[in-house]
């Protein structure tokens, strides 16, 4: 993916505190603001979401045998009563 240069000001405490974070999470302070607006955008957030609906495929049978099979129905009702 093509970059593009950015160039940004912020008071020196700012960039301490970029520079720290980048650093203890080994990362570069361009990948570190980087990850900073990914975030911001909800990439991250999309990824978790995507993350959490494959596990519970997987462990939709677990789910439903601890839980029970009633509760998946309850939970259609209270839905339909929505509409």
């Amino acid at each position: 993916m093509a970059k593009t240069q950015l160039n940004v000001r912020v008071d020196e405490g700012t960039a301490r505190a970029a520079r720290e974070r980048a650093l203890a999470r080994g990362m570069s302070v361009n990948r570190y603001i980087e990850e900073l607006v990914r975030q911001d955008t909800g990439e991250a957030g999309r990824t978790f979401v995507e993350a959490a609906a494959d596990f519970m495929k997987s462990y939709e049978a677990v789910f439903a045998e601890e839980f029970g099979a009633h509760r998946e129905g309850a939970r259609g009702q209270r839905d339909e009563g929505r509409r």
